[in-house]
């Protein structure tokens, strides 16, 4: 309940005209040149620094798929077979060596990282948490399904074009090919998620129980906050010339 309140009031208001695909169009207009963390990795960052953003990212990117999969029992009709559809893709499409989370694996091991899961918990701070949870908390409560289907809309997105700078990032430091691998599956498929997420996933839902669409409005603006917050972290520290991690990787 605290941390839902103060996600809230990080989000604030939300005015009553807008809408879930007023919000996925937002998200969809990126600029070529901005100042987040992709694009400062693609541009200037060093390969400590990578490897640091690996291991933020690996509370979430070790169990890809699994937080927002407990959305499946509450959707129904087209948006659940659409959902399911997507989350097929993230599990490798019925072959263990493609599964993201493994993908995800194989990149730390080769970026001689541990590739456990929550093998860095101690090691990140707290907007790095707040991120994993917050989809987990939408995903554990029915109440919160509209919620869940807009932070998944917005992680899948993001998550190409992100995606797309993250494999021009690794080649310019001429990263491991396990590296590139992963950030380059996630170009080709979300490109195409997105899509789906839109019209079938999204749309269907919202044709059947069109009072979720302020929560779903909630759950894009959420994931947006609270990787502003991780985000915001990462530049702070990065432009200072100090890790971003609570403890220095070995």
């Amino acid at each position: 309940r605290v941390f839902l309140a103060a996600v809230r009031d990080e989000v604030g208001s939300i005015p009553s005209d807008v809408t879930a695909v007023g919000e996925m169009d937002r998200l969809s207009i990126e600029p070529v040149d901005g100042t987040g963390p992709s694009y400062y990795l693609r541009d200037h960052a060093t390969w400590e620094q990578m490897r640091e953003y690996f291991v933020h990212r690996s509370l979430y990117h070790l169990k890809e798929g699994d937080p927002h999969a407990w959305l499946i029992p509450r959707l129904s009709g087209q948006a659940k077979a659409s959902f399911v559809a997507v989350e097929f893709d993230e599990y490798g499409a019925g072959h263990g060596t493609q599964v993201h989370q493994q993908l995800f694996a194989d990149l730390m091991a080769a970026a001689g990282l541990d590739c456990s899961y929550l093998g860095y918990l101690d090691a990140v701070p707290a907007e790095a948490l707040a991120v994993v949870n917050l989809m987990s908390l939408f995903g554990l409560h029915r109440k919160f399904r509209g919620a869940a289907a807009g932070h998944f809309a917005a992680t899948e997105i993001t998550s190409s074009p992100g995606s797309h700078r993250m494999v021009a990032a690794l080649e310019r430091m001429h990263a491991p090919q396990p590296c590139v691998r992963f950030y380059r599956e996630h170009v080709e498929a979300d490109a195409v998620h997105e899509q789906v997420v839109r019209l079938n996933v999204i749309g269907d839902l919202l044709t059947r129980e069109p009072c979720l669409e302020p929560d779903v409005v909630f759950g894009i603006r959420a994931f947006g906050a609270m990787e502003e917050r991780l985000a915001d972290h990462l530049m702070k520290s990065w432009t200072a010339q100090r890790s971003s991690l609570l403890r220095p990787l070995d």
